[in-house]
């Protein structure tokens, strides 16, 4: 692909993304928000937690190990850390110089990753909130960050085409993965340590790379759209992606193979999550809800309504009662989750 093709791309990139964000507001027609109490027969809209504070979108969103602490990130740049017990916000970390995209909890629970438009990942200290380092070295915005299970290594993923995995001690980059004329827009260790999954925009498909090696071992094809966001369940066997073409799709992570796709309401899917249990997988939809679907069963069994527009980012919390969601509105809910027995086993 010629130079000025990507740059082609990335321009378009860029303007979608901020009309997405509501600089022209093109998108809200296109995809009606969810009222406030709609329900249905699997629809549930319990109370709701909401925390706010943002003064612009919040764009991520993710939870500490030991399911206490709430970290949020925001186009108003910042970094704001919540009790999740209380919903009272905790800290404020003030850094970087543009909108912060992504982050991600190291897995002690010490330090946090975020990524941002500004091109930088930056380290914090939670115990002190004092920064500790600045990574640089990619081109342009860092879209999604994530330690590896034994939290020595930092992969992060940007605009640039390029993964990079980073000594999370040293801050020193150990290699650079290398994209084929695409950018990244989500990246996922597996339990193990030994495979990174990574969603590309423009050619719409998922790359499985080893990481001892850093080479592709794998790609999976089968979405229609943009793949916005993957994440791979707690027992390594199931990879999942969240799909603009309004689909999730779940795939057998060791052989590669599509094993079903959740339809839905076929509206823009930008985040999935698992359970900590694997069973469940949450999804967040520019429709402004959050859907739950049963793993082995393959079908929704719960929606969430509350949320005035389109939803960036789900967590789970490590404890599986509670999931967290991130949404245009500028408002982080935290939704109980108490399913019965009916949505366990998937009836």
């Amino acid at each position: 692909m010629s130079v000025n093709l990507m740059n082609s791309k990335i321009r378009f990139l860029t303007a979608t993304i901020f009309l997405a964000l509501g600089f022209g507001g093109v998108w809200s027609s296109q995809f009606p928000v969810a009222a406030t109490g709609e329900t249905s027969s699997n629809q549930i809209a319990p109370d709701a937690l909401t925390l706010n504070g943002h003064s612009g979108s919040v764009k991520a969103v993710a939870i500490s190990p030991d399911g206490k602490t709430l970290a949020s990130v925001s186009t108003d740049n910042n970094i704001k850390l919540w009790n999740l017990t209380t919903g009272q916000q905790v800290r404020t970390l003030v850094g970087h110089t543009n909108w912060v995209n992504s982050l991600a909890f190291s897995p002690d629970g010490k330090t946090l990753a975020s990524g941002s438009l500004d091109k930088t990942i930056k380290l914090w200290n939670l115990a002190t909130g004092e920064e500790i380092r600045t990574l640089k070295g990619h081109l342009l915005s860092v879209q999604s960050v994530a330690f590896s299970p034994d939290g020595s290594t930092l992969a992060s993923g940007s605009w640039d085409q390029t993964i990079k995995l980073w000594n999370s001690t040293t801050g020193e980059v150990i290699r650079t993965l290398k994209g084929e004329c695409d950018i990244f827009n989500s990246v996922a260790f597996s339990p193990d340590g030994n495979t990174l999954a990574s969603s590309n925009h423009f050619d719409k498909n998922i790359k499985l790379w080893d990481l001892s090696t850093g080479a592709v071992k794998r790609t999976l094809t089968g979405h229609l759209g943009v793949v916005n966001s993957v994440t791979i369940s707690p027992d390594g066997q199931t990879l999942a992606s969240g799909s603009w073409d309004g689909t999730i799709k779940l795939w057998n992570l060791p052989t590669g193979r599509e094993i079903t796709t959740f339809k839905g309401d076929k509206t823009k899917v930008w985040s999935v999550a698992f359970s900590p249990d694997g069973q469940t997988l949450a999804s967040g939809g520019w429709d402004g809800t959050v859907r739950l679907w049963n793993v082995s069963h393959k079908q929704e069994i719960r929606t969430f309504t509350g949320h005035t527009n389109k939803i960036w980012a789900v967590a789970f919390n490590p404890n599986g009662k509670t999931i967290v969601s991130a949404s245009k509105d500028r408002t982080i809910k935290v939704w109980p989750v108490s399913p019965s027995n009916d949505e366990r086993s998937g009836q």
